[in-house]
């Protein structure tokens, strides 16, 4: 399974997003972080916005929910060009009919989980998705510190995966940098959002192919 590096454009400059998302071209995806400031304490873009920047990003978009009222919102993003939707499970009220809907409208569909949400209750429905997003850190925010406490949790929805015999991605977001991302990856992880990592880098292009070489050394 290949490691697939999606940079977080909260890091990016606002002012410059159609620059910024040039600058992340040989990525796998763009990750855009929708934040509604009462899901998570911070407020960032909409669907207009979106489906601009989906209109200029030379890469897929990976849109990640931190909103409430996911089985209303999400499937907009769908509709706005996103290659792949991940909604939070804290948040959605139907996550089987929310995941079934968002892959009608042609998007990989996801579930996140914060940090201190356990994996089992979803493991039953890895059928009815693409993506386990395992936060690393508590959304919200870019630039903290990765949670290795979160690590167990990454191990036993890989061992799930692998049971299973399905192709779902798990994702982590959060703290993802050079000294944390191989042991994401040895946990199971094999798509890796960063942010701060990668924007905040003299040589983006660079950064992105060396957190793709250390996730790809641990991958399983």
């Amino acid at each position: 399974m290949p490691a697939l590096i999606n940079p977080s454009i909260l890091s990016a400059d606002f002012a410059n997003l159609e620059r910024d998302l040039g600058a992340i071209a040989t990525a796998d995806y763009a990750h855009v972080d929708v934040m509604d400031n009462h899901f998570v304490p911070n407020l960032t873009l909409g669907p207009p916005v979106f489906e601009r920047l989906a209109q200029v990003s030379p890469v897929p978009l990976d849109a990640h929910l931190m909103i409430e009222d996911p089985d209303r919102w999400a499937p907009a993003y769908a509709e706005a060009g996103a290659a792949s939707v991940t909604f939070h499970a804290e948040a959605a009220t139907a996550p089987v009919r929310l995941a079934r809907e968002l892959r009608r409208l042609g998007a990989r569909a996801g579930v996140a989980l914060r940090p201190a949400t356990p994996v089992e209750p979803f493991l039953d429905l890895l059928p009815e998705i693409d993506m386990i997003l395992v936060m690393t850190v508590e959304p919200g925010f870019g630039g903290q510190s990765f949670i290795d406490g979160t690590l167990p949790k990454i191990r036993r929805a890989r061992q799930a995966v692998g049971e299973s015999g399905l192709d779902v991605w798990i994702q982590v977001d959060g703290g993802v940098s050079r000294d944390t991302i191989e042991r994401a990856a040895d946990a199971g992880a094999n798509v890796f959002v960063a942010g701060s990592a990668v924007y905040g880098a003299e040589d983006v292009p660079a950064e992105i192919e060396a957190l793709r070489g250390l996730a790809s050394a641990h991958a399983h």
